[in-house]
């Protein structure tokens, strides 16, 4: 994104807001999905896209931007949180985030060793869909090719790192 966007849209562009909050949405998404309980995802992305585009003029520092909004979004999952505490009747307590187990590290070295062994066009497609994040029409627009094609190169990489995992 650029600053040009985000400093007009702090000027109330209303286009540039527009823009800037398009670009967000999908960071926001991401990053929702790791401090949200899965229903509450959608919501908590919606109400801090209505926040951030209320209170962006009020932003100091632009370069701040990204870590403003995910402050924001996880403020938001955590206020949807003690909502259902509120509702379930359970005691509402200051440790609301869920306890974060880290996986053992030869997990991560294992999966590096698999997707080094995949050839470069599975490697990519499993990289643009699991750690980006992108869906399989977003990954075909990049890669100029069909969804069937992403689909099944997807499928073919996923099925080549199981095996080299297997084994």
């Amino acid at each position: 994104m650029a600053n040009g966007d985000l400093a007009a849209a702090r000027s109330g562009d209303p286009a540039a807001l527009e823009r800037v909050l398009i670009h967000s949405r999908q960071d926001l998404r991401r990053y929702a999905e790791y401090h949200c309980v899965i229903n509450d995802i959608e919501d908590a992305v919606q109400e801090s896209l209505i926040t951030i585009s209320r209170k962006l003029r009020d932003l100091r520092v632009l370069e701040c931007f990204v870590s403003w909004t995910f402050r924001i979004v996880k403020r938001e999952c955590n206020r949807f949180k003690r909502g259902r505490r509120m509702l379930s009747g359970d005691m509402i307590t200051d440790d609301i985030l869920p306890v974060v187990t880290p996986e053992p590290a030869e997990w991560r070295h294992d999966v590096a060793a698999a997707l080094e062994s995949l050839p470069v066009h599975y490697r990519q497609i499993i990289l643009l869909r699991d750690l980006e994040g992108l869906s399989i029409a977003e990954i075909g627009d990049r890669l100029g090719t069909t969804r069937e094609a992403v689909k099944s190169r997807l499928h073919r990489a996923r099925a080549l790192a199981r095996e080299y995992l297997d084994a």
